[in-house]
């Protein structure tokens, strides 16, 4: 058996999941789209260019400004999944879940959503390389740290950190393919996923209880939500904003000049 079959085994089905909602219509985020919006208040579209380009720290945007847009990112995908139900919370494309129950569906799509976002505002590359259905190989390693990482995985916090400190290194625009697939990374992969099945099967029996009580099954399921949603997006952007590339040494020299009129005018609009 294959090291990639491994990871999708029969004994988890976290995987299955992963690559089931990463599917689905509106999971994806446009990373170009994204820091266009998260950045447009704040910066010059020299910097938004360079953002795009290089990523924020590249291009000289201030933590507080980055710190900001994720703050906004993880509020309004907090709101987004504790008041959608589950049919309504990623329209147009459960029928192609399978056996993938629905809740979790619409759970991982969040997850997802909100990984992206934090992982482009700290500087990341695109995660997804091209606009295929399918997802690489690399691109499933990558979330899979990243979902570890939200689920306290303490093996993921170290794969993530290996990754960055990589693609810092060689200032790449892209993930390290074969690190990710077959290389030093890989095994920790491997471990993430493992400890991840366990995890959403807990995570989904506990909602489901919640579910089954009269009345207030929805306000408790909402709650559960809530309950497990921000504190996991939080604990992925401590550790994103942790990380070498977000340092000021990855900033471009000749972008500080306009740091201080860029926090200027956050302060204003605070």
């Amino acid at each position: 058996m294959t090291e990639t079959s491994e990871i999708a085994s029969p004994g988890s089905n976290f995987t299955q999941a992963l690559d089931a909602a990463a599917r689905l219509p509106g999971v994806r985020i446009d990373r170009a789209a994204y820091l266009r919006t998260a950045l447009k208040r704040y910066c010059t579209e020299e910097q938004i260019q360079r953002a795009i380009a290089d990523g924020p720290a590249a291009a000289g945007v201030p933590l507080k400004i980055v710190v900001e847009a994720a703050n906004t990112s993880i509020t309004y995908e907090t709101s987004k999944v504790t008041g959608l139900s589950t049919l309504a919370g990623i329209p147009g494309g459960l029928a192609m879940i399978g056996t993938v129950p629905a809740d979790l569906a619409q759970y991982m799509g969040h997850m997802l959503r909100i990984a992206q976002k934090l992982a482009y505002i700290y500087s990341w590359p695109d995660l997804f390389a091209d606009d295929g259905e399918e997802v690489d190989e690399a691109t499933e390693s990558m979330l899979i740290l990243f979902v570890g990482v939200m689920f306290g995985v303490q093996i993921a916090q170290g794969g993530v950190a290996k990754v960055a400190n990589m693609i810092a290194a060689n200032v790449a625009k892209k993930l390290p393919q074969q690190a990710l697939t077959q290389g030093v990374i890989y095994p920790i992969v491997k471990n993430v996923a493992k400890h991840l099945g366990v995890s959403m099967t807990k995570t989904l029996f506990a909602n489901g209880i919640a579910k089954a009580i009269p009345v207030v099954g929805a306000v408790l399921s909402g709650g559960l939500t809530l309950g497990t949603f921000l504190p996991m997006s939080k604990r992925l952007q401590k550790h994103l904003a942790s990380l070498e590339l977000t340092k000021p040494g990855h900033r471009a020299e000749e972008a500080d000049t306009d740091v201080a009129e860029v926090v200027d005018k956050v302060e204003v609009i605070s």
